[in-house]
């Protein structure tokens, strides 16, 4: 017979038993990655984040499990459902605690339910749902997952009632592609001529780089990665939600799945980019220069990671949210998706409305990326599988 249980900490799960579960090491779900929030403190009291991780037993151990967090706040989600919150408090209504299941800090699609192959997937994912609602449904407004892939959305979908919402991101995507040059070669004449002119500009200011896997990150890297990585937020007002102490842990946690390319000029490091991989996709997550120079973050953020991707024979680069200059440097529009369970049926209701009228202006917004395209055809708007 099956168990379920409620954790508040990864630690109480077997870091091996954890890991099984994720044939494709989406790094995300590591339990080193979420152990390295946990313990420099980026998740937990405080932040806003309060773990809450899900398990399904059967007569053979850990069968399926889904991280959740208790949220206070919207910060850090990706998905902005600020004005709901803004519409609960103007009812004399409570919004948080809130439960998500998602990434945090990281809008990047992926698996939200994790299960042993041989298992029936839609069995588990039924067990870990009815965990939380028996548990949560009487103390939380709301449950959104965030950026699920296909898979996880379809089991999801038969499992309560849920709102679905789209947004829009950039990916790049491998087409087989033997070198940056085959890459280029379906840009229209002048995309293609201003790529390579973002390139050769960098490579003037007698800008080279490294790319170093997380292996290779000695103490100073991860200093000037820190301080990247802050002055990207110092530049808009506040701190960056990780600490330095996390990008220490993630390296010695999970260095396969750490990538990043450093800038340098005059033998010093002056920028950064930060990449996550698993067996099939690139994930961009932090960037941040020390100083300022023409077409660094282009170089640093999109023409060496696509370089790398060929060359390793990656399938995807997804390099976070939001940005249309992307679409230029050779970015597909992509169709992401959220689903959302709403408590107040009054709300639910209000709320599905909302994302009804909402997912029509996506729907003009992929319209209007077809008239900046750098590609010679126009194709037709990518979901993510």
């Amino acid at each position: 017979m099956n168990s379920t249980r409620l954790h508040t900490s990864i630690h109480e799960i077997d870091q091996k038993t954890w890991d099984s579960l994720n044939p494709n090491a989406y790094p995300g779900l590591l339990h080193g990655f979420l152990s390295a929030l946990e313990d420099s403190n980026s998740v937990g009291e405080g932040t806003g984040w309060n773990p809450l991780y899900v398990t399904v037993n059967d007569s053979n151990g850990l069968a399926a499990a889904m991280a959740c967090f208790i949220k206070s706040d919207s910060y850090g989600e990706y998905v902005f459902d600020w004005a709901w919150a803004d519409a609960y408090q103007k009812h004399g209504l409570s919004y948080y605690p809130k439960c998500i299941t998602a990434i945090p800090f990281t809008p990047a699609t992926g698996p939200r339910v994790l299960y042993r192959p041989e298992v029936n997937p839609e069995v588990m994912t039924r067990s870990l749902f009815e965990c939380v609602f028996d548990e949560l449904s009487e103390k939380i407004s709301s449950w959104h997952i965030l950026f699920p892939d296909s898979k996880t959305e379809s089991l999801i979908l038969k499992n309560g009632q849920w709102v679905e919402r789209h947004g829009v991101q950039f990916h790049w995507l491998n087409k087989d592609f033997r070198n940056f040059e085959d890459h280029l070669a379906l840009f229209n004449s002048k995309r293609r001529k201003e790529a390579k002119r973002e390139r050769r500009r960098v490579k003037e200011q007698g800008i080279t780089f490294e790319l170093l896997k997380g292996s290779e990150l000695d103490n100073t890297a991860i200093e000037t990665v820190f301080q990247c990585y802050q002055r990207t937020y110092t530049l808009r007002g506040r701190r960056g939600y990780l600490t330095q102490s996390f990008f220490e842990l993630a390296r010695d946690r999970i260095p396969n799945s750490i990538r990043v390319a450093f800038a340098k000029q005059h033998g010093q490091r002056i920028a950064m980019s930060l990449c996550l991989v698993d067996r099939t996709t690139l994930y961009g997550r932090y960037w941040g220069a020390l100083v300022n120079a023409d077409c660094l973050h282009f170089e640093t953020c999109f023409h060496q990671w696509i370089e790398y991707a060929i060359a390793e024979g990656i399938e995807r680069f997804d390099p976070g949210a939001q940005g249309e200059h992307k679409i230029a440097r050779g970015f597909h529009p992509v169709k992401t998706k959220s689903l959302h369970w709403i408590a107040n049926p009054e709300f639910y209701n209000a709320i599905s409305d909302f994302v009804a009228r909402e997912r029509q202006h996506i729907q003009l917004y992929f319209q209007d990326c077809d008239e900046h395209t750098p590609f010679k055809q126009l194709e037709a708007p990518i979901v993510l599988k």
